[in-house]
C-alpha cells in the first residue's frame, strides 16, 4: 500500500492548503485514494443495483422469518394478564422437608431435596448407606422419626 504523501495536501508554496481552496476536496480525495485505494473514495451507492436491492430485501425477509419462528417456539405463560417466557419464571423451591417437616434455608439441603427428597439431616439419619432402600420407596414411619 502506498505511503501517505503530505505534499498533495500542501499548496504551491509548501503551505498547508486551506479549506477555502476550491480544489481542497479534490486534493483530499486524491490523497485518500493514493493511500487507501479508489474504493475508499467511491460513493457506496455506485455499486448498488436493483438486483442487489432485491437480494438484500430477500435476505432481510429470511432473517425475520427465522426470528418469528424462534419466537413462536418459546413457550409463554399467562401471569396476571401478561404473557411471560416460561424460562423467566422462577420455580418455587422446596423448603419443607417431607420427612421431618422442618423448614430449611441451607444450600446443601437443596441438593438433598432434589436428589433424595429430604433434607441433609434426614439424609444422614435415614438414607446414607441405604440409598437402594430409599429409592425403592421406603420412608420412616411417624414413630421412627421421633425415635431416630
Amino acid at each position: 500500500m502506498p505511503s501517505f504523501s503530505w505534499s498533495l495536501l500542501l499548496g504551491c508554496q509548501g503551505e498547508p492548503m486551506s479549506k477555502k481552496d476550491p480544489n481542497y476536496v479534490v486534493k483530499l480525495e486524491k490523497a485518500i485514494a493514493e493511500k487507501y485505494g479508489k474504493e475508499a473514495i467511491q460513493n457506496p451507492k455506485s455499486g448498488w443495483t436493483p438486483e442487489k436491492e432485491k437480494e438484500y430485501i430477500e435476505q432481510l425477509k429470511k432473517i425475520q422469518q427465522k426470528r418469528n419462528q424462534k419466537e413462536e417456539t418459546i413457550e409463554k405463560v399467562e401471569t396476571n394478564g401478561f404473557f411471560i417466557k416460561k424460562k423467566l419464571l422462577i420455580r418455587e423451591q422446596k423448603r419443607n422437608c417431607p420427612v421431618c417437616e422442618e423448614y430449611s434455608l441451607e444450600k446443601r439441603d437443596d441438593v438433598y431435596m432434589t436428589k433424595f427428597d429430604c433434607c441433609f439431616k434426614c439424609y444422614v439419619q435415614y438414607v446414607e448407606d441405604r440409598e437402594e432402600r430409599w429409592e425403592t420407596g421406603w420412608r420412616p414411619n411417624t414413630g421412627d422419626k421421633d425415635n431416630g
